[in-house]
């Protein structure tokens, strides 16, 4: 019986695997023993750094308005409280672009939050 290898699907599978190493650098884009390698190491950091890239979006948010509610004269941490006292729902990325795009807006909503921090004032010391 003639020996059989299976060659066209290997060879297609092989052919897969460098072309997805396409662009790595020295012998992890030519060799298939060290592509195979590479680019199941790829594919990991891929999925890691998907779920990465979520809470650096939410750092670089919170950096953005930081900087615009230390401009209103009020630290990152007393606006959120300020917010949560008014009822105010809005997320981190609403307010990063509103700190950006109309600094009217967001002067509208550091000055409520402020209310908000007046009131939760008066309320413990009453």
């Amino acid at each position: 019986m003639p020996r059989a290898t299976n060659s066209p699907a290997s060879r297609a599978r092989r052919k897969r695997v460098l072309l997805r190493a396409k662009g790595f650098r020295g012998f992890r884009s030519k060799l298939f023993r060290y592509a195979k390698d590479a680019v199941r190491k790829a594919h990991q950091y891929e999925y890691r750094d998907r779920k990465k890239r979520k809470g650096q979006f939410r750092r670089l948010w919170i950096q953005r308005i930081s900087a615009a509610t230390r401009n209103e004269g009020l630290t990152y941490s007393r606006f959120i409280e300020g917010l949560n006292a008014c009822g105010i729902e809005a997320d981190r990325k609403i307010l990063a672009d509103l700190a950006v795009t109309d600094p009217a807006a967001f002067s509208a909503i550091v000055a409520q939050a402020k209310a908000g921090l007046e009131q939760k004032k008066e309320a413990a010391a009453a």
